[in-house]
């Protein structure tokens, strides 16, 4: 990585942040695994930063904003896959009932996704 003002890497860093949520939506993995290296090497650099200037404060704040942006929807849909997957693990065949109405367990095993017919 070249060298360069705080500023520029400021800048760098917000258009990875907008670019790996692109690839996340896009569903582009290796664009969105080359941006996140690429990002982390912008906040190692900027890991040694300990005054940011006046003008570049807003800038600051716009990369928190969109990083959080970020983190919000990789929780979310991270949680979105976390139903789905619960849902796909659920028992689809409730207990039956014996004929002296007791109750015994159902042979099906609930994954939906087992591979098994």
């Amino acid at each position: 990585m070249k060298a360069g003002t705080t500023h520029e890497y400021l800048v760098a860093l917000l258009d990875i942040i907008i670019q790996e949520r692109d690839c996340a939506r896009n569903l582009d993995v290796e664009g969105m695994a080359a941006a996140t290296q690429v990002k982390e090497q912008l906040i190692q650099v900027l890991a040694h930063v300990k005054v940011i200037d006046e003008d570049d404060k807003p800038l600051a704040a716009k990369i928190r904003h969109e990083n959080r942006r970020n983190a919000y929807l990789f929780k979310s849909a991270l949680g979105w896959i976390r139903d789905t997957m619960e849902f796909f693990g659920r028992r689809t065949v409730t207990s039956t009932y014996t004929a002296a109405a007791g109750k015994t367990a159902a042979h099906v095993n609930g994954r939906l996704l087992s591979g098994k017919v």
